[in-house]
């Protein structure tokens, strides 16, 4: 992920799944405008391809819905119902890459299309390359942080009567750990 006259330290071409052990898929909105809402999704699963040209890098992600947690469990089973993210029906969050283009060496937007409550919408993460290095059991493994913003209304998420109260900006936040499956 880099220009051609760049060079990223370290870089490592190949095909890696992510690690859901070492890895976080989060978000947060405001509640009542004054506070923050954290929660986050517990099973998702992905493929990152880092390409000889990084910039012909690919992503793919799945997040399973019904996997959300916010710590209170009342508010899980309203956020899981038909006012938000009604997992019955969308039992699956996906996110597939459509482009890459780098801002520096080891900062990027990864352009794509989010499919949340069966709604496609363009989205673009800002992402952060960590790094590539070794594990304990010597398999090599790769950083990323990246983040957005989506506006819930525009995916049909409503909120029901409750959705006055919180705010149709969705923060998310990534933080992925990867290991080589290719090697």
């Amino acid at each position: 992920m880099s220009t051609q006259t760049e060079v990223i330290d370290g870089y490592v071409a190949g095909t890696w799944k992510i690690d859901t052990v070492h890895s976080d898929v989060s978000f947060y909105v405001r509640h009542l405008g004054v506070s923050k809402v954290r929660g986050h999704f517990a099973a998702f699963e992905g493929t990152i391809v880092t390409a000889e040209d990084p910039l012909e890098s690919t992503v793919n992600a799945v997040i399973r819905t019904d996997s959300v947690s916010t710590n209170n469990e009342g508010r899980d089973t309203h956020v899981r119902s038909a006012d938000f993210l009604d997992v019955e029906q969308f039992p699956e969050l996906t996110f597939s890459s459509t482009g890459i283009r780098a801002k520096s060496s080891e900062v990027f937007e990864v352009d794509g299309d989010l499919t949340l409550h069966g709604v496609t919408k363009p989205v673009t993460l800002a992402l952060e390359l960590n790094g590539f290095g070794t594990g304990f059991d010597g398999t090599v493994v790769a950083g990323f942080s990246a983040a957005t913003e989506i506006s819930r209304g525009e995916f049909g998420v409503t909120g029901g009567p409750a959705g006055a109260a919180v705010s149709d900006k969705i923060r998310i936040a990534l933080e992925i750990e990867a290991a080589k499956a290719d090697a």
